[in-house]
């Protein structure tokens, strides 16, 4: 009995010190001023540089960052070559346009109608961007052209290219709105004889032509050599005269601030995942749940408009293994692994809208925790100060339907038909609110989609202007990586746009040009240990993306995106190359054009500023020739090291790999 007694004060003892346990931990969880902090990417900047605000002069790896020495030659020059006169007063007549789609389609199509503009001898006025007056709502500080770029600059850049006014006079302005003079919807593949032909007669008739332009241009990408003058003027209403509204270029200027600001460099990354590209190439098969339904149904509308003649259904593992299909933002990142970058690199996340949505960018966040965007580097008053004061909208909210009635149901089982009939199906599982808080929400009660509402409309129009930020970010970029470019379809793309520019700016910066079908073969080749690849596997990538650095990428570049785009290759017709002691060798497209090594010497000017600063250059990385290790990480040390040396080491690592 002594025992048990004994047994019985011990466990009320144990009882009464676990009871007092729990009040103390309660009362300093009440009490506690200690608040869960959410993570955020532009803290864990800081956290892995923390010397930010004062930018550090630190060693870059060549490897990684160090530009192509074999295009340091090449420099920007689009100026007129030849007899260029000054367009006079008196035109042949107005062209007024309406363009129609997403930001590199507008910026497309401004060039092709300055371009036409010019061959017409016509006066352009101010082009009309539907994604803008479309909207309601947009602030009543900007119009259509000037919601994006600065009008006065447009104007007063091109005054000596082509004669360009705000708005048609006003004693037209009433004819136009009565639809009483002729209107055009020209093909981006559209010819100069058709303008010649078709539209320069009716200009001269009726002194006012209009042109809608839907498909991301109005004029063939590839012109004769005879009209190289209109080439290189596409190039100066690109890359000078179309200039941001300076809201918007102050910011962009700004954001790049805050990514150097600890003094490291920054890769540009975009995943070019659009919905009408992948449904155009049938890549549904790759996504999965509601995101496969979306790319059937916006493909099987592009089969009823005649955009795609092919079948609803196809195999999309087949149409990438053929490059059709984008890199997915997992393979990105490890083939940036693969490269040597380590899990530190600032990566910035272009792109105004990702389809598939953040779930897909999970594994490249895994990889790279410096991934970064727009919203991670603005204030969201910076970003509302862009957009200005808008007037209220309705909020798109979603209202369940209306419960049918037990009469209803009896009075629709009376209607079904004879008998006999099937079972009724059963009872369809509860649709939450969390499944309906997307665009996409229409797909799970109705076969069509509805027309945007006023607030999708809003923010179509918003995205012009978080593409315009993307795009300055991209180009002043260190390094650029396209996740999905040169895709074939016929429209530019906004990767092909940046990667001209770049190209154009600073053709030695380093940007890689990928080719699909080649990496996704790699990939099938280690498709089972993706996270575990063999050294000769990262060699083979590597030598594959450093290859396509130079000019094999130009090479490839020229072939598959010149004829969609002309702005995605500008050359040579807009550069020239300052003479050096390696003879620039000459490339030839299947057609005979020289795509690379036949741009004309730079003046003479051009070269002594490029001699001056060259040689501060070579005096600031005289010491990197000889270290080109990067101070970033440890782990980043050895460059031909398999990935998992890179990746934080696994227990489970198979050493056999």
């Amino acid at each position: 009995m002594a025992f048990k007694s004994k047994i019985k004060w011990v466990a009320l003892f144990v009882l009464t010190l676990s009871l007092a346990s729990l009040v103390a931990h309660l009362s300093m969880t009440k009490f506690s001023s200690m608040n869960l902090v959410q993570y955020s990417a532009k803290e864990a900047l800081s956290h892995d540089f923390p010397n930010t605000g004062s930018p550090l002069k630190t060693r870059r790896n060549k490897r990684l960052w160090g530009a192509v020495r074999s295009l340091e030659s090449l420099q920007p020059h689009a100026n007129p070559r030849s007899s260029y006169p000054v367009p006079d007063e008196n035109t042949n007549g107005f062209i007024y346009a309406k363009i129609f789609g997403g930001f590199e389609k507008i910026r497309s199509s401004i060039c092709d109608l300055v371009t036409i503009s010019r061959l017409l001898n016509a006066t352009l006025v101010i082009p009309e961007i539907q994604q803008s007056t479309r909207s309601k709502g947009v602030s009543y500080k900007f119009k259509s052209f000037s919601y994006l770029y600065d009008e006065e600059q447009f104007i007063m850049l091109l005054k000596n290219d082509v004669n360009i006014v705000k708005s048609l006079p006003e004693y037209l302005k009433a004819a136009r709105r009565r639809s009483e003079f002729p209107t055009f919807k020209p093909k981006n593949s559209a010819s100069p004889n058709f303008y010649v032909k078709e539209v320069l007669p009716n200009l001269k008739k009726a002194k006012v032509v209009g042109l809608i332009v839907t498909d991301g241009g109005c004029l063939k990408s590839i012109l004769p050599p005879s009209m190289s003058e209109f080439q290189r003027l596409r190039c100066r209403v690109a890359f000078h005269a179309l200039q941001f509204r300076p809201e918007i270029q102050i910011l962009g200027l700004r954001m790049v601030e805050r990514l150097r600001a600890s003094g490291q460099p920054f890769l540009a990354y975009h995943p070019g995942l659009v919905r009408d590209t992948l449904a155009y190439h049938g890549c549904a098969e790759l996504f999965q749940d509601v995101h496969t339904e979306l790319i059937q149904y916006r493909r099987a509308q592009l089969i009823k408009q005649g955009i795609i003649n092919d079948s609803l259904s196809v195999d999309s593992h087949s149409r990438r293994e053929n490059g059709s299909c984008p890199l997915m933002p997992e393979e990105v990142g490890l083939l940036l692994r693969a490269l040597g970058y380590p899990s530190k690199t600032i990566i910035y996340l272009a792109g105004s809208k990702t389809f598939g949505g953040q779930r897909l960018l999970i594994p490249l966040r895994a990889l790279f925790g410096n991934l970064v965007d727009r919203t991670t580097l603005c204030s969201k008053t910076e970003l509302s100060d862009l957009v200005g004061p808008e007037a209220p909208l309705p909020a798109d909210i979603f209202r369940l339907p209306l419960p049918k009635s037990e009469q209803q149901l009896i009075d629709q089982w009376k209607k079904a038909g004879p008998r006999p009939r099937p079972l009724p199906p059963p009872p369809d599982r509860p649709i939450y609110q969390h499944e309906k808080e997307g665009w996409y929400a229409w797909i799970l009660e109705k076969d069509k989609e509805p027309d945007p509402s006023p607030m999708e409309h809003r923010m179509q129009a918003h995205r012009l202007i978080w593409d315009a930020l993307d795009y300055i970010v991209s180009v002043e970029a260190d390094a650029l990586f396209p996740g999905f470019n040169n895709d074939g379809s016929g429209w530019p793309d906004f990767s092909g746009l940046v990667i001209g520019q770049r190209l154009y700016e600073r053709a030695s910066s380093r940007t890689y040009r990928p080719d699909r079908k080649t990496i996704a073969a790699l990939f099938n080749i280690t498709r089972d240990d993706m996270y575990h690849p063999k050294r000769d596997w990262m060699l083979s990538v590597k030598e594959h993306l450093n290859r396509s650095l130079s000019e094999d990428g130009f090479f490839r570049q020229s072939l598959l995106s010149k004829p969609n785009s002309f702005l995605s290759h500008p050359l040579p017709e807009c550069s020239c190359r300052i003479p050096s002691v390696e003879t620039a060798k000459q490339i030839k497209g299947k057609d005979g054009r020289i795509v690379f090594g036949g741009e004309e010497e730079c003046p003479k000017w051009m070269e002594l500023a490029r001699a001056e600063g060259a040689r501060n250059e070579d005096m600031e990385s005289a010491e990197d020739d000889n270290d080109t290790v990067e101070q970033l990480e440890p782990d980043a040390v050895d460059a031909t090291s398999s990935l998992t040396s890179l990746i934080d080491h696994d227990e489970e690592w198979d050493p056999n790999d």
